[in-house]
């Protein structure tokens, strides 16, 4: 059986079960409306009147609970469900033999970004390649940027690659050319990256040279827990990189698909800022972004 932890939130509604490895890149948030048909641990879990809601990301599965029960009287039989279930399917899904590299294209906020998923991992980390120079040492988006004129951009992480382009074409024009360029020169094994990708821990480190404050931390974790996965999941990655604590407001800096995009400002208004007062609310009321 899985190895797995209980670990409380700052949330009392809100228990994290956490186990010894990568669960799935990027993340889910699913409740009694989602498309469960493929993840019997979201079934299984679901089946308990009192399970409101369920994240999946990184290492961990984070149940919220009605509050008329009590974590003390459910959490140990959560615990040997969430175990049991990944013990038969370890990345969260039903397992299925795939031999070839497949790649499945999603739309994203940003209506000239498309995101090109593959089942397989191709960076520990990201890297983000804004023209043709800097993807010299970056075989797969130098490939992408020759073999298409129109495309501006290349966002690498984890599983997926995230492609820009310019207003010459639209997607349905052209996606399929770009996701079957992809999946060969991916399928026949070439090199991903010459150079080290950015590691998703605190990459704003890399942009300013100071430690987080104790309340940034707890803004930051909140972050990296709740919203930066499922951000990755639209081919985009956000970062904490300021905090005005006397007027409550966190500075985030977009990059990837999420730069630029129109609705980068209704996703953090409707979203991200709705999580952060849910957690901290003693620390955040308003969410500025900074695009990357």
């Amino acid at each position: 059986m899985t190895k797995m932890i209980i670990e409380p939130t700052e949330n009392p509604k809100v228990m994290k079960f956490v186990t010894d490895y990568n669960l799935i890149p990027g993340s889910l948030e699913l409740d009694r409306n989602s498309d469960i048909s493929e993840i019997p641990l979201a079934q299984e879990l679901l089946k308990y009147p009192f399970v409101e809601r369920i994240f999946i990301t990184a290492n961990f599965v984070a149940v919220a609970k009605e509050d008329a029960v009590e974590w003390e009287h459910v959490a140990e039989s959560l615990k040997d469900l969430i175990a049991d279930e990944l013990s038969k399917n370890p990345r969260v899904y039903i397992q299925k033999l795939k031999e070839e590299i497949q790649i499945f294209s999603e739309m994203t906020p940003n209506p000239n970004v498309m995101k090109f998923v593959s089942n397989q991992s191709l960076l520990d980390g990201f890297l983000e390649l804004k023209s043709r120079e800097e993807a010299a040492d970056v075989p797969l988006a130098k490939a992408i940027f020759d073999q298409f004129e129109y495309v501006t951009q290349v966002f690498i992480s984890d599983n997926f690659v995230a492609v820009t382009k310019d207003d010459s074409f639209q997607w349905h024009e052209i996606m399929v050319e770009v996701r079957a360029f992809i999946a060969a020169y991916l399928q026949n094994h070439k090199v991903v990256s010459n150079i080290p990708a950015a590691k998703h821990e605190n990459p704003v480190e890399q942009l300013i040279n100071r430690d987080y404050t104790e309340k940034e931390q707890k803004i930051s974790d909140i972050l990296n827990e709740y919203v930066a996965p499922a951000v990755e999941g639209d081919g985009g990655k956000i970062s904490l990189i300021g905090y005005d604590e006397e007027n409550k407001v966190a500075k985030m800096l977009l990059q990837g698909a999420c730069s630029g995009c129109p609705s980068s400002t209704a996703t953090l208004k409707g979203g991200i800022e709705n999580i952060l007062k849910q957690f901290v609310p003693e620390l955040v009321e308003k969410v500025e972004a900074v695009n990357g």
